[in-house]
């Protein structure tokens, strides 16, 4: 094969950019494969995706099919005569046409340590579940959904007040650098697969908007991680005198105890904003109300009179 080897990059969102910018140094790039441009914004202008300017900032070819079940977009591939295909958070499930295009099939380079958090959205739940330590996975692909042998991992611990838009950028990183100490290796096959057991997988579905709802009668431990895990979307969100609210940063002020039915504030001052939940007291630091602005609790309290025994839900 040589020293460097021919790849088919998928990819599409920032988290898989500085994957692809050690894709390009190590390997021969031959085509980047991205999900199309997609209305964004208020406006909803057309926005590419961030794998996509990369790429045509350095020179690389771009495809942005609108199907990939197609037999004219898998024979398409197979003429780049790539050695492997690196995937990484490309956004959709590539059929078996498509991971039998490349010579050595598809690499993926998924943000868990598998078979944990198998899905679209590991970072998100790693922390909504209260997980210690998370990482990354350089995975031979089949056609499951992260299913494949695992053929090398790396480890890192989760801050306590780390968001997943924080993890997610640390994240990047590492999978770029576990990409670099054995892409070279993968692709000529010295690598032990090492099948994943299906007895201790769990799953990270794809995040709706809804997901963002704060249950008050989860405690307060379990609020805060939430608040964390749904940063920066889909948003931890309540609803306060019948209207949205987004909470962006809280603490635990108490882990045990009832201080009264789930969503009531405890105290409302220059402090910020306690409320209870099913076990303990969560104050919330920042929030933004509907149409407004990100502020601290201080600021939103010195134009809105917030009684005590007031509900959140």
């Amino acid at each position: 094969m040589g020293s460097r080897p021919s790849v088919i990059f998928f990819g599409s969102p920032a988290f898989a950019v500085p994957c692809l910018e050690q894709t390009a140094r190590m390997a021969e790039v031959r085509l980047v494969v991205t999900q199309p441009d997609r209305p964004r914004g208020r406006g909803l202008s057309l926005a590419a995706p961030r794998v996509k300017t990369f790429a045509l900032e350095h020179g690389l070819p771009v495809a942005q099919p609108s199907s990939i079940r197609t037999p004219d977009f898998a024979a398409s591939l197979r003429q780049h005569n790539a050695d492997v295909g690196v995937v990484v958070a490309y956004g959709r499930i590539l059929p078996a046409a498509i991971l039998n295009a490349p010579k050595l099939g598809c690499l993926n380079v998924h943000a868990s340590l598998l078979p944990r958090l198998r899905g679209a959205a590991p970072v998100h739940w790693a922390i909504v579940r209260g997980q210690h330590e998370t990482g990354v996975s350089l995975m031979q692909m089949d056609e499951g959904m992260d299913t494949g042998p695992v053929l090398a991992q790396a480890r890192t611990q989760i801050g306590q007040s780390e968001t997943a838009g924080q993890l997610a950028q640390r994240l990047a990183v590492l999978g770029a650098q576990l990409l670099a100490e054995n892409l070279l290796a993968a692709a000529e096959g010295r690598l032990e697969a090492v099948a994943q057991d299906p007895s201790l997988a769990t799953r990270a579905p794809l995040l709706k908007k809804q997901d963002g709802r704060v249950c008050w009668a989860e405690p307060a431990v379990s609020v805060f991680n939430h608040v964390r895990g749904m940063s920066p979307w889909p948003g931890a969100f309540a609803r306060l005198h019948g209207k949205p609210i987004k909470l962006h940063r809280t603490h635990v002020l108490t882990a045990h105890g009832c201080a009264g039915p789930p969503g009531r504030v405890v105290r409302a001052d220059a402090h910020g904003i306690d409320v209870a939940c099913g076990q303990g007291v969560l104050a919330i630091e920042e929030l933004q109300p509907a149409g407004r602005r990100r502020m601290h609790a201080r600021e939103y309290l010195a134009g809105h009179a917030l009684e005590r025994e007031t509900l959140l839900t």
